[in-house]
C-alpha cells in the first residue's frame, strides 16, 4: 500500500475517534454542570474540558472568557478548532474521499452520510439544538462508522492502519477524559471521597458509556481507585488505556507480518503496553494520577511519531 493511502486510513481512524471524544468531553461538562456546587474551585468544570482537550490556547485567543455557550460551539461547531466535531468529520470524509477506492460503499455511505448531517445540522439555529441531542447525534455515527469498518473491511494492511488510528486516538483521549478530574479540583481537601467527589468519577464513566460495564466488572461502592484501575488496567474495559495500547500492538504486529519485518515501532509500543500491564493502581496514585497520565499522552505521542516516521509520509491532516 502506497505510504499516503496508509496514512489517508491511519487518520480517517483518528478523527472519527477524535470526534467521538470531543461529544464525550461535552457531556462530562454538562452533566458535571448539574451538580449544585459546593464552593468554587480552582478551575470550573467548562475550562477543564479545554486544558483536558488541548484547545484551552485557541479557545482563549478567540472567545476569551470560558463561557459554556461557547464552549459548546468551539467543541463541537467551529472550524477554526482543528479538534472540533464538525473539522473532525470534515477532515475524515475528506481523507476517505482520496481514497474512496480502498473503502467499501458501506465505510463511504457511513462517512459521507456523517458529513452531510453535520451540514445540516450547521444550518439550523444554535438556539434550537440542544447538546444532548448533538452528542447523541455524533455517538451513534461514530459507531456506525466503526461498525461499517468491522463488518465489511478486508483484513488486509488497510484495515490495520485503521485500526491503529482508532488505537493510537482513543488511548490519548481515554487519557484525557480521565484528566479532567484532576482539572475540576474540589474546592477543599476534604471533599474527597465525597458525595461530589464520587458523582465525578461517575459522570465519566457514563460519559464513556462504562457505567454498567464497571459495575459489572466491580460491583459494590464506586471509588476512585477502582474507576481508575478500569480505565486505565482493566484488559475487560474497551476503553481502557491497556486495552488501546494492545490493539495498538495488535495492529502493529499485523503490520509486520504483513511487509515482513518487524522494527523500532514495535518494540516501543509493546514497551509500552507491557509497562501498563506491570502497573498498579497503587503506583498510579503515588506518582499522582496528572502526572501518570501526562506522561502516558507524552509516551503515545512519541509512538504516533514513530508511526509517521515508520509506516507514513504523506501530507494528509
Amino acid at each position: 500500500m502506497l505510504s499516503r493511502t496508509a496514512e489517508n486510513l491511519f487518520w480517517i481512524a483518528r478523527y472519527i475517534e477524535r470526534a467521538e471524544t470531543m461529544a464525550r468531553l461535552l457531556e462530562v461538562g454538562a452533566r458535571i454542570a448539574l451538580m449544585p456546587q459546593a464552593g468554587h474551585g480552582y478551575r470550573n468544570e467548562w475550562e477543564s474540558l479545554l486544558r483536558a482537550s488541548g484547545t484551552a490556547s485557541g479557545f482563549a485567543l478567540k472567545y476569551g472568557d470560558p463561557v459554556q455557550r461557547n464552549i459548546e460551539s468551539f467543541l463541537f461547531f467551529d472550524r477554526d478548532n482543528p479538534s472540533s466535531v464538525a473539522s473532525c468529520l470534515e477532515r475524515a470524509r475528506e481523507n476517505g474521499r482520496i481514497v474512496r477506492t480502498a473503502l467499501t460503499t458501506q465505510v463511504w455511505d457511513a462517512l459521507n452520510t456523517a458529513f452531510q448531517e453535520m451540514r445540516g445540522l450547521e444550518r439550523v439555529p444554535r438556539s434550537e439544538l440542544e447538546l444532548s441531542r448533538l452528542t447523541e447525534w455524533t455517538l451513534r455515527h461514530t459507531a456506525m462508522l466503526r461498525g461499517a469498518i468491522d463488518a465489511s473491511l478486508l483484513r488486509n494492511d488497510g484495515y490495520e492502519y485503521l485500526g491503529l488510528g482508532f488505537a493510537l486516538e482513543r488511548a490519548d483521549n481515554t487519557a484525557r477524559l480521565l484528566d479532567v478530574k484532576y482539572y475540576v479540583l474540589l474546592p477543599r481537601v476534604d471533599f474527597v471521597g465525597s458525595g461530589l467527589d464520587n458523582y465525578q468519577w461517575q459522570t465519566l464513566l457514563r460519559a464513556l458509556s462504562s457505567h454498567r460495564a464497571f459495575h459489572w466488572a466491580y460491583g459494590g461502592e464506586i471509588t476512585a481507585g477502582k474507576i481508575a484501575h478500569f480505565l486505565i488496567l482493566n484488559r475487560q474495559s474497551p476503553r481502557s488505556l491497556v486495552t488501546a495500547t494492545g490493539a495498538a500492538v495488535t495492529h502493529l504486529d499485523g503490520l509486520a507480518r504483513a511487509y515482513g519485518r518487524a522494527g523500532p515501532v514495535q518494540t516501543r509500543a509493546r514497551a509500552l503496553h507491557e509497562a501498563l500491564e506491570k502497573t498498579t493502581v497503587e503506583e498510579v496514585f503515588e506518582e499522582g494520577l496528572h502526572e501518570f497520565l501526562t506522561r502516558f499522552v507524552r509516551d503515545v505521542s512519541g509512538l504516533a511519531v514513530m508511526v509517521q516516521a515508520s509506516y507514513l509520509s504523506g501530507e494528509a491532516r
